[in-house]
């Protein structure tokens, strides 16, 4: 059964779904001015066969007043059929046509029912035709109006079938019963349209909503991809991008661009001091003083650390490479208020310069790292713009490269051990394995320098397997209680299977992996933590030991030392070089003691060089040290005099 509820909903306009209302206006805004030129034309035709027949005021007046009506209406919708109404005033507007197409009904049904009196039975025939005609004509303009077309068939329809009916004639009867059928065929039809209808706008919502869905969730994963979340700065993908995008259409060639790079001076000492949560502090505020820089042709990112890339897309000379530059440190330099406390800082900035024609993206990085390096070493805190002597100093890098992947590593490569002294029994407890390169061309090449390279050619695991070999091989000559350490790369420890096969070397090496100690730098921990942890977990298993190098000199040290399986932390030697004139520095070292021995962790410092610092660093509790003081890095054939001259000691 038919509800009264849904009876009366067929009739009502449902203003509760705008979408729905802002298409019934769009769809039914094209249409009406159409219905209301079949009602004129229609109109004109019955009124003109009756003037004959009829009285003025039937055949001429009223109709007239009608086409009038229906004028003005058309003339009112054809010029404002393309306007979009809020939904406040559509509901109220389609209420009216609601209101006016049951009005316009009776008027022409009254009009035809008193014109149908007049007239022979051709004439009278002519206006029920006109009457079955207009009514389906208008109930298909009306269709997407439910409520209006449906009004509209049963004042119409259901008002001129007893008109039909009540003329008594056989051919009017059936007349009228075709029509009440035809009346309820078209009601349904009507009924079903609206619904699909209806289903069509709801659909097509879902389908924007679920596209707005898709499209936010493509903007947050193009942001994810492309967007540093703690600065809001494009991050090292987008920076690389953008460079390549440049050298595609040729601006590397023709010199349009020019990129730098920005390095932070004393950040680490940020997080040293008050905290990874303050260095997070100070990078947001370093994204934002960049983002304040109002240039639309000036693109910053952070590449990673305290690092950031410039791009500028158009050309300058040296000097104003070198003026931008230095009013970016300055505004760089600026105090950073980090909880209650205010840090000093200053960023180094390397520009690439203007290179001369086909100089590739990496060669062009290449140039401004080369400048960046340069001022990190003498010009902290300004800009430096790349040389003919940084010319020189990417020459010699790329030599070095090239006789790298050249060279006979088992020949060429060999090791010197620096004793790691406990200075409570005056004897050494381990050597560390330091790698050094002789090549036949260059000569002797500094280990910075070719392990730096080694990495960004990928040859250092070549390097590592080649200097663990030798490294386990010495060791087996020791005594039994000295433990070799041994350094590992970030590359080193960058998936399992590199890992694995590092203690596949150990294990089938003279040396127990027990004396093997393991050390890698908070760099190498940080590029890839997940891959990290994984390795040095492997590496545990094993036997062999882990020590955290360098500590201090990245910039998330404590968040990874209670994470990661270390045995040993090793006291960066930029903390000793002032631990005795220094306050600072010794609470920084008698800190990083304390938390050692709380998290049963040994501690080793590096550095140390004079008999001063010793005495303040056992003063502070430290045990176990390294450096200058105890031993320089030497020959394996030099230790059997070294451990004698100890022990004679």
């Amino acid at each position: 059964m038919i509800s009264v509820a849904r009876i009366k909903g067929a009739f009502t306009v449902d203003g509760s779904d705008p979408a729905l209302v802002r298409s019934q206006m769009e769809e039914f805004g094209r249409q009406i001015p159409l219905l209301y030129l079949m009602l004129m034309v229609n109109t004109v035709a019955v009124a003109v066969t009756h003037i004959d027949c009829a009285p003025a005021w039937l055949a001429i007046y009223m109709p007239a007043g009608l086409c009038v009506v229906c004028l003005v209406r058309c003339v009112r919708w054809w010029f404002f059929r393309h306007r979009t109404l809020s939904h406040e005033k559509a509901v109220p507007e389609l209420r009216k046509t609601l209101w006016l197409a049951g009005v316009i009904g009776v008027a022409f049904t009254t009009w035809a029912a008193l014109l149908f009196q007049y007239g022979p039975a051709y004439e009278q025939a002519q206006v029920a035709f006109f009457m079955a005609t207009t009514v389906v004509g208008c109930a298909f303009c009306l269709m997407h109006l439910r409520a209006a077309a449906l009004l509209l068939l049963v004042i119409v329809i259901g008002s001129f079938t007893v008109v039909l009916l009540v003329a008594g004639r056989p051919v009017f009867v059936a007349m009228g019963v075709d029509m009440f059928f035809v009346g309820v065929a078209l009601a349904f039809i009507v009924h079903l349209y609206y619904r699909n209808f209806a289903g069509l706008v709801a659909s097509k919502r879902e389908l924007l909503a679920s596209q707005a869905v898709t499209q936010k969730l493509s903007d947050d994963n193009f942001r994810l991809a492309n967007i540093d979340s703690l600065t809001s700065l494009p991050n090292r993908r987008s920076f690389f991008s953008s460079l390549n995008a440049l050298a595609e259409q040729g601006s590397v060639a023709s010199a349009t661009f020019h990129m730098g790079l920005i390095d932070l001076d004393g950040f680490k000492q940020v997080n040293d001091i008050y905290g990874h949560s303050s260095g997070d502090l100070v990078l947001k505020e370093v994204g934002a003083r960049l983002l304040e820089f109002a240039d639309p042709a000036i693109f910053f990112a952070r590449l990673g650390g305290d690092e950031f890339g410039i791009i500028i897309q158009r050309r300058l000379t040296e000097e104003e490479l070198d003026r931008l530059g230095q009013t970016l440190c300055e505004r760089l330099s600026r105090p950073y208020s980090i909880g209650g406390n205010t840090a000093e800082l200053s960023g180094t900035i390397g520009w690439a310069g203007l290179p001369p024609a086909r100089v590739s993206v990496a060669e062009a990085f290449e140039r401004a790292d080369a400048a960046l390096y340069v001022g990190k070493e003498s010009r902290r805190g300004t800009a430096v713009v790349f040389s003919a002597e940084h010319e020189n100093r990417v020459r010699r890098a790329s030599q070095v490269a090239q006789e790298l992947k050249a060279a006979n590593l088992d020949a060429e490569l060999y090791l010197e051990f620096q004793p790691i002294f406990d200075v409570a029994t005056h004897a050494a407890v381990g050597f560390e394995a330091l790698g050094r390169w002789r090549s036949p061309k260059l000569g002797q090449v500094r280990p910075d320098e070719f392990i730096r390279i080694a990495e960004r050619t990928d040859l250092i695991r070549v390097v590592t397997e080649v200097l663990l070999r030798k490294a386990l091989a010495e060791a087996a000559h020791w005594p039994a209680h000295l433990y070799l350490s041994f350094n590992l790369s970030a590359l080193d420890i960058s998936s399992v299977p590199r890992a694995r096969r590092l203690l596949d070397i150990v294990q089938e090496g003279p040396t127990d992996a027990e004396r093997v100690h393991f050390e890698i730098t908070e760099t190498a921990v940080t590029r890839d933590f997940r891959q990290a942890r994984a390795s040095l977990l492997l590496i545990k298993q094993v036997g062999c030991h882990v020590s955290l190098d360098d500590f201090g000199t990245g910039f998330s040290s404590l968040s990874y030392v209670h994470r990661l399986p270390f045995d040993t932390i090793k006291i960066d030697r930029s903390f000793v070089a002032e631990v005795d004139t220094d306050a600072a520095s010794a609470k920084i070292i008698k800190s990083v003691m304390d938390l050692c021995r709380n998290l049963g962790l040994e501690c080793v410092v590096e550095g140390v060089e004079t008999e001063s610092q010793r005495d303040m660093l056992t003063a502070l509790g430290g045990r176990v040290m390294q450096g200058y003081l105890f031993g320089r890095p030497m020959p394996a054939d030099a230790m059997s005099a070294f451990q004698l001259n100890v022990n004679a000691a």
